[in-house]
């Protein structure tokens, strides 16, 4: 004979049942995120905090002691032409590259995903991602083999033409121009990959609409393709920028921040600082002021888009 149970103590148990459930699941999340947070505190956050304690002393990591100088390091940097330099390089690099970038991949994800044959596509993806998956330092190798004045690939394509031969990676017309070819042949499988899965989630009735009414290929690229891959545009733009301001192995390997520092960028002139002139606290300074950059310039980005999708 079964003892029925009061429905108030049966809706008590099912909450402490509830509870019981929330509280194991939450103590699950936490544990799973401690080791997470850890290696972020370790490798991210504490050299971040010890660089900014870094950038008010003048340290010589080869001395026996650190001399405190406020904000002198800060003040030094204003003074500094070659890091004044080092910046606008940085930004003409990215500025340049980024839009090159953008306009590259996505109209190579557009032809891309045109094509119907489904091994046909998986093959032009995979293609255009093997360069990707190289070492950047090992392809910088290649391409300053590539870029040599006496017997690279270039001028020998040159001299089959008829044409004087180059100094790619010693001019200062064109040293900067050769080091974004290279990244740029280097790096844009990531952003065709993403916006072919971009272009993928967009419904096909839309086109199919568009093309009733008698749309132009131009009109349904501006009006309903580019406004269906904002969050993948956004998404694209806000980790090119952030990846091409840390832009060093090339610049390092290929040039070294020569001509007359014309591909000095701020990444390759906080190295030198730090490690070739062991001038730490400098050097952390303008890291500090670098991070501070690419801060804003995120936000910036993030604020433009949500905008975009409020209209």
């Amino acid at each position: 004979m079964s003892v029925a149970v009061p429905t108030n103590k049966a809706e008590e148990l099912r909450a402490a049942g509830k509870a019981a459930g929330y509280r194991a699941k939450r103590r699950f999340i936490i544990i799973s995120l401690v080791p997470i947070l850890l290696l972020f505190g370790v490798f991210a956050f504490l050299p971040i905090a010890w660089s900014l304690g870094l950038s008010v002393f003048k340290y010589d990591p080869l001395g026996s002691n650190a001399v405190f100088v406020g904000a002198q390091n800060y003040i030094r940097m204003l003074q500094d032409a070659v890091f004044l330099k080092s910046l606008w390089v940085t930004f003409k690099f990215v500025i340049i590259t980024v839009a090159v970038n953008i306009v590259i991949t996505l109209l190579i994800a557009s032809a891309i995903h045109r094509v119907r044959i489904p091994w046909l596509k998986n093959l032009f993806r995979t293609l255009f991602f093997l360069p990707t998956i190289a070492p950047l330092a090992g392809t910088a190798i290649v391409w300053s083999t590539m870029f040599n004045y006496n017997n690279g690939l270039f001028n020998i394509l040159l001299a089959k033409l008829h044409m004087a031969p180059i100094q790619w990676l010693s001019d200062p017309q064109y040293a900067l121009y050769s080091v974004i070819v290279m990244t740029l042949w280097a790096d844009i499988g990531y952003n065709i990959v993403l916006f072919i899965a971009g272009l993928d989630s967009i419904p096909d009735m839309y086109y199919e609409a568009a093309i009733l009414e008698g749309a132009s290929p131009w009109h349904i690229f501006f009006h309903i393709t580019l406004p269906l891959l904002r969050r993948t545009l956004l998404f694209v733009s806000v980790t090119t920028v952030v990846s091409y301001f840390q832009a060093f192995p090339q610049f390092q390997i290929m040039t070294k921040g020569e001509p007359f520092n014309e591909t000095r960028v701020l990444a390759l002139h906080i190295y030198d600082q730090a490690f070739s002139n062991s001038n730490m606290g400098y050097a952390s300074a303008m890291a500090t002021v670098f991070l501070v950059i690419i801060l804003l310039v995120t936000l910036l980005q993030l604020r433009w888009g949500r905008t975009q999708w409020e209209h």
